[in-house]
């Protein structure tokens, strides 16, 4: 059911050699750029009109209108589950207790008598949020775009979701929930690149926004590659990863019920058990195989995620080279499963989220850690971060120098100015002392 990759014996590579010996899925954005231009691009010139047909070509509905009403909103919070309706609420309240410790203050710099630099940060005013469709409904991805914008004082929220035939051209009542729970009642039944295209160049109905963030397939993906640059994005979000590195204390039975957790997302789900201990290998094999038989969603997600070439278990010859391992992989969410996991998890660089010991799984974090789970996933964690406040937060640096202090550097800026063939750059301070350049 899953393959395994044995690195034990001979030395590690380095680097990207290393990568290119662990599994990933095939992710082609740039393929799917080249099919998504046509498509943002007819959004740019018709907007509405042209995210009304798409709906009825790739969802199968057929909209009058793409905003969706108020009062669906509200009439989805009615009817929803109160027990859904509870655990959203605890969702929304641990997200923002810890979204809201990271705001950053402002903070200013005396760098010489007379002349300061003060750094403060500013949110975007408008963002466009995406909570996919698809074979899921995903309301805990509306409480984890829409809390960190919140918290971060944006203060302009959309968000979009694609519309659903059986709810009426809606999306999902769930989303429609979660958004009401969290008083955003600018929503949007659009899916797909047209719903990041409505986004960035805003339509009759919806103006555009400064930034769109949140998960999806590969179109979403493609669709924020296209324009970067225009807005500002998190991530292109690939298949969702989750990598456990663990050794022979970790219970074979949680290991496999949280490869299986995350592989229930999608075919390209990616699986890695990055393991020292051959015996914890065969009992999560063994393991695998009588949960998967018991468990939803088998034969159209589960087996063929487990069985892709993006999952493995892959062996080591002790936790040294797992860490090596885990590092060089750079999962959306990795497990620690340990002996002293703390302090194995402290050594971790490259992850989107760290979950550490037996009783952290990865959908604690999904849904009610307090953590974001719009996570960088196809070994970005290397560079870049998760969705936080500070993914909506711009920090703009002010300068203010006396005359004195101006006059104190002047030289300086003039000598560097004249290195670098730019004598006018020199000049401006010039011009404010007569021409003169002060002495030091």
């Amino acid at each position: 059911m899953i393959s395994r990759i044995d690195l034990r014996g001979d030395a590690l590579p380095e680097g990207g050699a290393l990568r290119d010996l662990l599994p990933r899925a095939e992710f082609d954005v740039e393929a799917a750029l080249e099919k998504v231009r046509p498509i943002c691009e007819d959004v740019h010139h018709r907007g509405t009109a042209a995210l009304i047909e798409y709906a009825q070509k790739f969802d199968g509905v057929t909209l009058e209108q793409v905003r969706v009403p108020v009062r669906a909103l509200h009439d989805a919070l009615e009817q929803l589950d109160p027990a859904v309706r509870a655990a959203l609420e605890e969702s929304i309240r641990r997200a923002r207790t810890v979204h809201a410790q990271q705001r950053r203050a402002e903070h200013t710099t005396q760098v010489v008598p007379g002349g300061t630099v003060t750094e403060k940060w500013v949110p975007v005013g408008r963002v466009g949020l995406y909570a996919p469709g698809g074979r899921s409904v995903y309301p805990s991805s509306v409480v984890m775009n829409v809390v960190p914008a919140q918290e971060a004082g944006v203060e302009s929220v959309a968000l979009a979701s694609p519309p659903q035939a059986e709810f009426g051209g809606l999306p999902h009542p769930t989303i429609l929930a979660a958004c009401a729970l969290l008083g955003v009642d600018e929503v949007y039944a659009a899916g797909g690149a047209q719903a990041v295209a409505m986004f960035a160049y805003g339509t009759e109905e919806c103006a555009p926004t400064n930034m769109v963030t949140g998960p999806g397939n590969v179109w979403v993906a493609a669709a924020k590659r296209y324009f970067t640059g225009k807005i500002g994005i998190d991530t292109e979000a690939g298949p969702t990863e989750i990598a456990i590195l663990a050794d022979s204390t970790a219970d074979p039975v949680h290991v496999a019920a949280d490869l299986i957790s995350q592989a229930e997302h999608d075919p390209l789900a990616a699986a890695v058990l990055v393991t020292d201990s051959e015996e914890l290998a065969k009992a999560v094999e063994t393991e695998l195989e009588t949960q998967v038989a018991a468990t939803k969603h088998v034969e159209d997600r589960i087996k063929p995620a487990l069985a892709g070439k993006q999952s493995a278990i892959v062996l080591v010859d002790d936790l040294e080279a797992g860490l090596r391992v885990v590092d060089a992989y750079g999962a959306e969410h990795l497990e620690v499963q340990t002996a002293d996991a703390a302090a194995w998890a402290a050594r971790v660089r490259n992850a989107g989220a760290i979950f550490v010991g037996p009783w952290a799984p990865v959908s604690l974090g999904d849904y009610c850690a307090g953590s974001n789970h719009v996570l960088p996933t196809g070994g970005c964690a290397c560079h870049s971060s998760g969705l936080s406040v500070q993914s909506f937060l711009r920090g703009i640096h002010i300068v203010d120098y006396t005359r004195d202090a101006l006059a104190e550097v002047t030289h300086h800026v003039v000598t560097l100015a004249e290195a670098e063939d730019l004598p006018a750059h020199g000049a401006a301070l010039k011009a404010r002392f007569g021409w003169k350049v002060p002495t030091a």
